[in-house]
């Protein structure tokens, strides 16, 4: 299986991957805890509505979580602004100890939520046998992903590299050239696989990496012309 891995991609001797929504399906925790911290709030709210909610707090709101990595906002405060947007929707105000008693339940049910995506292990199991290394590369800081790796059956990531390992975020060419040297590695002959087109398959090729869109919900962009997989076990097809 690994040989198809470099008959796609010439020689790899090292593989670094995002962490959130490819490795772990962040998407499936964040919005099931959502829901148990929020069904008290929004008593009658249908699937369709309970789906909206769940699009505003991941997707439509992800300019406080810039904000955050720019240092403007603390973690729980882009978290708890998410929230409050999110049910300001649906004509809830969040506000006074009710944020704090949602943001604290919130926080300690979500981890519990966590899981792998079903085509990480075997590929993992496939790079272990063949002796390649891999490591993950985050725009989180390093302590929180390594609990959230651990609690998704992921230890066996090891080389783990956030924000605050380097200072900075992707696309900074520093953050991915940190998860190169970690691998003993050399950025030609690193894959880096992520969800995020800009940050993870753009950011790395710009790094000097081999960049790859894992685009697991078919998304439309006729604007990339780099390389694509929809699923993590196309690397090894």
């Amino acid at each position: 299986m690994i040989n198809a891995l470099h008959e796609s991609f010439g020689t790899v001797r090292g593989v670094l991957f995002d962490i959130d929504d490819t490795l772990v399906d962040l998407e499936y925790a964040m919005t099931t805890a959502l829901r148990d911290v929020s069904e008290h709030l929004l008593p009658g709210l249908d699937q369709a509505g309970w789906e909206k909610f769940g699009r505003i707090f991941t997707h439509e709101t992800t300019h406080f979580y810039d904000r955050y990595l720019a240092g403007e906002l603390t973690f729980n405060e882009q978290r708890l602004l998410r929230g409050r947007a999110a049910l300001g929707h649906f004509g809830v105000e969040l506000g006074g100890e009710d944020s704090h008693t949602w943001l604290n339940d919130y926080s300690r049910l979500q981890p519990s939520y966590v899981r792998a995506f079903s085509d990480v292990l075997p590929v993992l199991d496939a790079l272990d046998a063949a002796g390649i290394p891999y490591g993950a590369v985050s725009n989180n800081v390093h302590d929180y992903q390594r609990v959230k790796l651990d609690s998704a059956g992921l230890a066996r990531v090891s080389v783990l590299v956030g924000t605050d390992t380097v200072g900075v975020p992707k696309p900074d060419p520093a953050i991915y050239l940190e998860g190169v040297r970690r691998l003993g590695t050399t950025p030609a002959e690193t894959l880096f696989v992520g969800d995020n087109r800009l940050l993870d398959a753009d950011g790395a090729t710009a790094a000097g990496l081999l960049g790859i869109w894992l685009n697991r919900t078919g998304e439309l962009a006729s604007d990339f012309s780099g390389r694509e997989i929809d699923s993590l076990t196309r690397l090894l097809a």
